[in-house]
């Protein structure tokens, strides 16, 4: 029992010390901006995570020139983006439109056909992450809806 609570004793005092060497210091200059914390997607969709047992993530940087656009679509897996640069509309199925500008953080709508533009003269570029499933496509390519037509 004396062994058990030494050992344990001196464990703490290692962690201790390594905890020690790993000061705020040694990260001077480094600095961080939180962009986003949120449970919902842009449009209030509440995020939900793929449960398999074959994660895949995905990183692209997209581009869309000026006057481009992705066509309709829609995200089988949980998607983040940051622009870049640029401005782009993002229109959804529903009839809503959000508007995102470069510096803005971006939660994907899942399962919700949607078509992002460009806005503006110039091109739109972000950077987008996936969190899918091997073998399974991230991004859908669909009609134009019927609701957006009329």
């Amino acid at each position: 029992m004396k062994t058990r609570f030494v050992t344990i004793i001196l464990i703490a005092l290692w962690g201790t010390a390594v905890a020690g060497t790993c000061r705020a210091d040694d990260y001077a200059g480094v600095t961080s901006r939180k962009l986003l914390t949120t449970s919902t997607a842009s449009n209030g969709q509440k995020i939900s995570y793929l449960a398999t047992d074959q994660p895949e993530v995905t990183a692209l940087v997209v581009e869309l020139p000026p006057g481009g656009e992705t066509g309709w679509h829609l995200h089988t897996a949980p998607v983040y983006a940051y622009v870049l640069s640029g401005s782009l509309d993002v229109e959804m199925a529903d009839g809503r439109s959000y508007v995102f500008r470069q510096g803005d953080a971006i939660v994907g709508v899942q399962n919700l056909a949607q078509n992002v533009r460009t806005v503006g003269n110039g091109p739109a570029r972000l950077v987008v992450f996936s969190t899918g499933e091997q073998d399974r496509p991230n991004v859908v390519k669909v009609e134009r809806p019927k609701r957006v037509l009329e």
